[in-house]
């Protein structure tokens, strides 16, 4: 009878066992934290793309990536609007947190009152951000926000977040939390491209072009899929260069062929 009970609460043991050795290991979860060119769209404002959307396309099955970012928000205006402590209330070890703002916090007053951040204001919201996402084990990333489109006279890139920009790096140093420089990395890719052909990355549509822009709309900031897949390949890219682990989770391709030859 002994040996019975024995038996039973050894295999009871192992079975207790397995059931912790075969669960599944917690996925990484990673938020973006941002304004209108990382967010989210709806199908109905197609072909209009932030660059959060394909990024998440990337990732093997051990990352979840939530997009919190959203448009026309500044750092204060995340923050009045409640929408930055569910997500540190959510955080857990191991999770990141990719934050970039910059394009609306320097929208300048009157026009842009409501959202408007000066620099200093922005960085004690960027610090708070990092500080609330250690104090969680969870590794902050900070992103220069990306740039926008235009050329001077001479077809160079214009650079127009120089003071947030510059911010962004301050406290990167400060802190010493990694720096994805999307603003110069963007603008070079402009360049590269040159001031026609940079259009192809842009909302930059003629009247009956699209159906959901039956009037056009020529707009130099947001992006269209194409032009947001490669920002999200940047920011990728950019992840591997600095050893941030989080890009061992990037799915790896090989060059094998992946269409039989024979067919037609």
């Amino acid at each position: 009878m002994k040996d019975k009970k024995y038996l039973c609460a050894m295999l009871c043991g192992v079975l207790l066992l397995m059931s912790f050795t075969l669960s599944p290991p917690r996925k990484i979860k990673v938020y973006l934290i941002g304004d209108s060119t990382m967010c989210l769209y709806p199908t109905k404002q197609f072909p209009i793309n932030g660059w959060g959307m394909p990024f998440a396309n990337y990732f093997d099955e051990g990352v979840t990536i939530d997009n919190r970012a959203k448009g026309g928000r500044s750092t204060r205006t995340f923050l009045a609007e409640n929408r930055w402590q569910p997500i540190a209330d959510s955080l857990n070890a191991g999770d990141y947190v990719l934050m970039q703002f910059g394009h609306n916090d320097e929208g300048p007053p009157p026009q842009y009152a409501d959202r408007y951040t000066p620099v200093p204001d922005y960085k004690v919201n960027l610090i708070k951000f990092i500080t609330e996402t250690r104090a969680k084990n969870a590794i902050p990333i900070l992103i220069t926000p990306v740039s926008r489109r235009g050329f001077d006279k001479d077809g160079k890139a214009k650079e127009t977040h120089i003071p947030y920009t510059k911010a962004v790096f301050e406290i990167g140093a400060e802190y010493k939390v990694p720096v994805i420089d999307l603003d110069k990395m963007s603008r070079d890719y402009y360049q590269q491209l040159g001031p026609d052909r940079s259009k192809l990355l842009f909302m930059e549509l003629d009247s009956a072009e699209h159906p959901n822009y039956p009037l056009g709309r020529h707009d130099n900031t947001h992006f269209n899929e194409y032009g947001a897949r490669k920002m999200a390949q940047i920011v990728l890219n950019d992840l591997k260069a600095q050893h941030i682990p989080l890009a061992d989770h990037i799915v790896k391709g090989t060059n094998a062929p992946t269409v039989n030859p024979q067919a037609k």
